[in-house]
């Protein structure tokens, strides 16, 4: 028989006064109660319902009451609907937001901070490696020409270099049309001496300027990206003891506003041949002096082939290990249908 609102409220603080105090549950006790707003006599009788209908017992004349069997299956089982029902939303909240990757990315850190009670710090999507997706050189005067590069991921670099001699609208078409087709689609790695012969030859009187142009293209392909590092729930820290030292906490706290922070945990790399490559860092395995008495629980996300963030939490070393990991294991897997839709 399905419960009226009412008597589930009250049916779930019975039972959750009675996990923690271990005595049987009173009206008066469960009037107290704020959001029930409930008289006791209303309360009572509402438990005397509840006694006939066998989710709870009287273990003694004019005592409380306390749950039975079929009182804390009822429990377990709306506290599950409502576990699945939260896991719903959050996933639903998250694909809506997922067409503003900082949004979203904010959203995760706040969640997880919320649901594992420790800090969190998420960093926007890094590349492991860049290639080259397109080259334009544009006349800008007689001496200069605008060199724009895009890399994968549509990161775009630009540039305005010097020319000893103008090139007219042929020569620039010409030196596009090289660039192009020799070095779309490789990282720096593969730009070989071989390659840029190649280049040069091609370019005739104008292989001086491949120089600059290349200068350009490295610089692009090798220039730390500037990402984001997003945080949440610093100040839950502040609630365990052995992390509330004046002396240390200041530093904690500050430890968290640096992005550097961030790049000290697993290479982006480890994810292709371990999953999301979650990680567990305890004390000063962390590598961060004022995290020696914290551990730190990482995993990385993938976005697409190359691009990659990484997702921290931090909190003591007692930290509940078990839930940390599952939260995040459950939250890269709806990442990861995240990103496959929008692909």
């Amino acid at each position: 028989m399905e419960l009226s609102d009412r008597k589930q409220k009250i049916m779930n603080a019975i039972i959750k006064t009675y996990l923690e105090t271990g005595e049987p549950v009173g009206s008066r006790t469960i009037s107290k109660f704020s959001d029930l707003n409930l008289s006791s006599a209303t309360i009572r009788n509402e438990m005397s319902d509840l006694e006939e209908m066998g989710y709870i017992i009287q273990p003694h004349t004019s005592a409380g009451r306390i749950p039975t069997d079929k009182g804390y299956r009822l429990y377990v089982d709306t506290m599950m609907d409502d576990k699945v029902q939260e896991v719903m939303d959050l996933k639903e909240n998250l694909r809506e937001k997922a067409d503003k990757m900082e949004t979203l990315l904010k959203s995760v850190a706040k969640l997880l901070a919320n649901s594992t009670n420790y800090a969190t710090m998420v960093s926007g999507p890094q590349y492991k490696s860049k290639r080259v997706k397109f080259i334009q050189l544009t006349e800008v005067d007689e001496s200069h020409l605008l060199t724009i590069v895009v890399l994968d991921g549509n990161i775009v670099k630009n540039e305005i270099i010097k020319t000893d001699s103008k090139v007219d609208t042929e020569g620039v078409a010409k030196l596009n049309f090289v660039l192009n087709t020799c070095l779309n689609g490789l990282d720096v790695s593969e730009m070989n001496l071989a390659v840029i012969q190649s280049i040069k030859e091609q370019a005739g009187d104008h292989n001086r300027i491949i120089d600059s142009v290349l200068n350009v293209i490295g610089n692009a392909l090798t220039q730390d990206d500037d990402f984001e590092v997003y945080t949440s729930g610093a100040t839950n820290i502040l609630k365990y003891p052995e992390l509330a030292d004046k002396e240390n906490v200041v530093k904690l706290l500050d430890t968290f506003e640096e992005r550097e922070l961030i790049t000290k945990w697993q290479p982006p790399e480890t994810v292709e041949d371990n999953g999301h490559a979650i990680q567990v860092y305890i004390g000063n395995e962390t590598n961060v002096e004022s995290m020696k008495d914290c551990s730190m629980v990482t995993a990385t996300y993938r976005v697409n082939d190359g691009v990659y963030g990484k997702i921290g939490i931090v909190g003591p070393k007692r930290m509940d290990y078990d839930k940390v990991v599952s939260t995040l294991q459950t939250l890269m897997n709806e990442l990861d249908d995240i990103f496959k839709e929008n692909d």
